[in-house]
Formats: structure tokens, sequence, C-alpha cells
């Protein structure tokens, strides 16, 4: 891929979003600057690690974190609030059986604040470390075929966005089982990145994505969800689909980002995925993934590695397993090494299929 590519993207995205003239989103409105921010939080209280937090706010400004008891944050994104919109995503960072899922978010002041909550199999809250995104678009063309997202509240749409202009929709097919339908978005072969994260204020609850067609009138995606334990449940939860475009969104993304799906976890590796199209760098070169030990794969994005980043992981297929990062992803040199995805069924390691974004804010 030509490391053309992306300036050129850019360049195309923001003549479709001036001439486009209105909006895609819970309401019509002129086509605004995407408002996003992420953040690696390592702390219970105060400023987390300044170096994987980034977003569209002000200079000066830096997300801060509060308490709110046993594995329950508060994260503030400064100046970047937005009255009803957007969707968030969060990885726990853990070596044990432990995932993250938002509780709810909102406009506080100017400020965005997101309330995550954690916990180990079974349902106890848990304190750890974990990495989070939020991002809010607006704006649409109809050359731009690469972002669609949908926050599901658990009994209808609460927002939504498809960067072609048209509507996501949502069908319920059983207890914690949906269909997803995003017209336009994408080619009709399995290419691009998917996100999923449950959203529960009451309850402990993960999801994944369940299953992926590619159709050529969009992408049909499965989302399934269960409890604490591997029991299929009804909840919230936010999905995003990316197809050359950063998990954070933008009229214009940044030069440095990246995602792969790790459809063979059998595989030892090193190996880069197929068909092409799950994997992309948007720098041209190219992403591998091997075996770090049961149910454990190494994901190195070769050449995009910037301060300030962020990765986001979401497990694949139709049980109930789960993914997570063990510890912090490593930037140096311009690589990327996340070292390492671990995926569980229960409390046991497994093998399992993933999906992994990396963004930067460059």
């Amino acid at each position: 891929m030509s490391r053309l590519l992306p300036v050129f993207l850019r360049v195309l995205c923001v003549i479709g979003l001036l001439t486009a003239g209105v909006a895609a989103g819970t309401a019509a409105e002129a086509a605004v600057p995407n408002r996003w921010g992420f953040a690696l939080v390592d702390v219970t209280s105060g400023v987390p690690d300044p170096s994987h937090q980034a977003g569209s706010w002000p200079a000066g400004f830096n997300v801060t974190v509060t308490s709110g008891g046993v594995g329950q944050y508060f994260v503030k994104f400064p100046q970047i609030g937005v009255p009803n919109g957007g969707v968030v995503h969060v990885t726990a960072l853990s070596q044990t059986a432990v995932w993250c899922q938002a509780q709810k978010w909102g406009m506080s002041g100017a400020d965005e604040v997101v309330a995550v909550q954690c916990y180990r199999f079974g349902g106890t809250p848990e304190n750890t470390r974990f990495s989070i995104v939020f991002e809010e678009s607006s704006g649409w063309g109809a050359i731009v075929q690469g972002l669609g997202y949908v926050h599901w509240t658990g009994s209808g749409i609460g927002t939504q966005f498809n960067s072609t202009g048209t509507v996501n929709s949502v069908t319920p097919t059983g207890v914690g089982v949906w269909t997803v339908k995003m017209p336009n978005l994408g080619p009709s072969v399995m290419a691009g990145g998917i996100q999923v994260t449950a959203v529960n204020s009451s309850m402990p609850a993960r999801c994944k994505v369940g299953a992926w067609a590619p159709t050529t009138s969009g992408q049909l995606i499965q989302v399934r969800c269960h409890n604490a334990t591997n029991v299929p449940v009804d909840t919230g939860w936010t999905i995003t689909y990316q197809y050359t475009r950063a998990v954070t969104g933008g009229a214009a993304p940044p030069r440095y980002f990246g995602y792969v799906f790790d459809n063979s976890p059998a595989n030892p590796g090193p190996y880069t995925p197929v068909p092409a199209g799950v994997t992309f760098n948007s720098v041209g070169s190219f992403n591998e993934i091997q075996s770090a030990g049961p149910g454990q794969r190494m994901v190195t994005f070769h050449k995009i590695g910037v301060l300030q980043d962020n990765v986001q992981v979401t497990a694949y297929g139709p049980g109930p397993e789960f993914c997570n990062l063990v510890t912090v992803w490593g930037t140096w040199g311009m690589e990327v090494t996340v070292r390492n995805v671990i995926c569980y069924s229960g409390t046991t390691r497994v093998d399992q299929p993933s999906m992994v974004a990396y963004t930067s804010a460059s």
C-alpha cells in the first residue's frame, strides 16, 4: 500500500464532508469535526499515564480519573462533552480473567464523563487498569465508507452513525444476540475491524462479535453478550466498525493506526491474517501475530508506533469466551508490540479469535 494513500484518503474525505452539508446521527445537523479521546487508566484518582492519553481537546488539558468504589472509575475527557451521543470502548489490562464494561457516559459541564466498572469472572468487582476510547461523529460524505457505530441501550438505538449517511439498524434474534446492519459501509468481502463493549450500570455483562458477514449492501455483524458467568444476557452495548479508518473516527484520520483480526488463533505464527482486508496498516507496512503461550497472542504493528496511543481488543466467535490485555503495549522505534492479548473461557486460557485496534494521536 502506498504511503501516500492515507494522505489521499484524508483529502478526499475532507472534501466529502465540506460538500455534504448535512450529518447523519440521531439528528441532522451541520457537519462538525469529531470529538474523540483515549486514555490508559492506570490510577484510581488523578491524571493517568500522559504517554497514552490524547484527544480533540485544547492544549493544556488532561484526562482525570476518580474512583466510585471497587472496580468503578469515572473518566473525565476534558472539553469534549456531547449532550447525547458517541460511543465508548474499554479493554481491561490484567493477568487474570477480568473484563471492564461501560456503565454510562454523558456531558458534565464542558467535559465528557464515562463511568466504567470492572469485574473478575463470576461477577466480583475488581480494581484493574484498562484502556478506554470515546468517539463521537457527525459528518458524512458519500465517498466515505469507513466508519459506523451503534449504541444499543438494551431496548433500542440510543445513538448511531454511518459515514455514508445511511442509517444503521439492530435486530434482536434471541437472548443476548443481535444482528447489526450497517448499510453501504466497507466492501462486500471481509475487510475492516470491529470493536464491541458491554454497557450496563446494574449488572456485570460482557459482549463480543459473534459473527460477521459482509454483503454487497453493507456489513452484517452479530453481537453476543453474556452475564458474569457464561449465560447469555440482554444488555446494552456499543459497536464500532472501521474500514481504513481509526477507531477514533475523524474526517481526517491520524497518520499512524491499524487493526488486525486474529482469525487463526491456533497458528503459532508469526503470521499475517488473510484475507488481506482484515489487517490494515496505515503506512503500508504489515501486522503480524504469533503465539505467546496458551491463550496468549503477541500482536505487532510495524512502523506505526507513535505516542500517544491506544489499543482495544474484542473477542470473536459464538461462545462465551472473552479477551483482554495482559499489560501495557510497548511503543518504540515506530513499532507497537501488544504483549499479549489473552483470552478466556471462564478462568481457563483458550486460543480464541480476536480483533485488535491500534491508534495513535498523530
